[in-house]
């Protein structure tokens, strides 16, 4: 359904006024678009704009969501989202009553996050044929990903100079624009050098770029490249159930964990602004001692 050009300025100020006040991600930015436009579109069936919506309205298209088979997780952030939008309309003067005040958010079971055995990790990270430069490109990629347990978005916007090989480190700019500084490792200083030295100025044969991993239009790679090339390998390496790139970020924090270190080094290491956020990596390398006693222990 069409949105009148009265609400998309409507949601474009929002989004604006989002970004000026707190310097969301781009991310985070389009699921706040995706999610009013959604509830634009379906306010448009009865005729009714987004500041004129009442608390009934609100319910009968969260009813929708849940007809469509949504999960309980994205109606949760769409809730959220309606909630920031309507609340940010009442302190600008826009609206007289919060229509989303008395709307509550269905109860989230937290789930495990995916992630990959050691054995499976080295599997996906020798599937790359590096006797190419694209090949050579795809390990460097995969081995800064488990290396520094990076986001995708994060990975992706790596420029060149970010990356510095001799000291071994990369400077990330994560969420909310924090920044940090991420080892490297010994064996992702190893491919992103080779990559570095030759293979990157292969790919961009004339043409200059500042991204650290292009492609040979000497754009960066993106999200939705990085993705498919991970399950490209995984196919290759014989990795079967899901598999993204958040899931060697589930694997280098979990496999970390698992080999001593501390709650609080892992936090620093993947950007996450709360302890609590990290703390579900214990939960996983809980589960996976549970199963090693279930396997291993006479009574098991």
């Amino acid at each position: 359904m069409a949105i009148s050009a009265e609400n998309q300025d409507i949601i474009d100020r929002f989004i604006d006024a989002l970004w000026l006040e707190r310097g969301l991600s781009e991310n985070t930015l389009s699921a706040y678009r995706r999610d009013l436009a959604g509830l634009a579109g379906f306010l448009s069936k009865s005729g009714t704009d987004l500041l004129d919506a009442r608390a009934d309205h609100l319910h009968s298209y969260l009813h929708a969501l849940f007809r469509k088979n949504i999960s309980a997780r994205s109606v949760a952030r769409c809730i959220s989202t309606l909630r920031r939008f309507y609340q940010y309309q009442l302190r600008e003067n826009r609206i007289d009553v919060d229509p989303s005040a008395e709307i509550e958010a269905p109860r989230l079971g937290r789930s495990l996050p995916h992630t990959l055995s050691e054995q499976s990790v080295e599997d996906l990270l020798a599937a790359p044929d590096t006797d190419t430069a694209l090949g050579l490109r795809d390990r460097a990629m995969l081995e800064t990903l488990y290396a520094t347990g990076l986001r995708v978005s994060e990975l992706v916007n790596l420029r060149i100079m970010e990356a510095d090989i001799t000291t071994g480190v990369v400077r990330v700019i994560g969420k909310g624009g924090k920044e940090r500084l991420v080892p490297l490792g010994d064996a992702a200083m190893d491919f992103l050098g080779l990559y570095m030295s030759g293979a990157r100025s292969d790919i961009l044969g004339r043409k200059q770029s500042d991204a650290l991993f292009v492609t040979r239009r000497a754009g960066p790679m993106t999200r939705q490249a990085c993705w498919y090339m991970i399950k490209r390998y995984g196919l290759a390496a014989n990795i079967h159930g899901h598999l993204s790139p958040h899931t060697l970020r589930h694997a280098f924090a979990t496999h970390l964990l698992n080999h001593g270190a501390d709650l609080r080094s892992v936090q620093m290491l993947l950007g996450h602004s709360d302890l609590s956020t990290t703390q579900i990596y214990t939960h996983v390398a809980q589960e996976r001692l549970k199963r090693l006693h279930e396997q291993h222990h006479p009574r098991g």
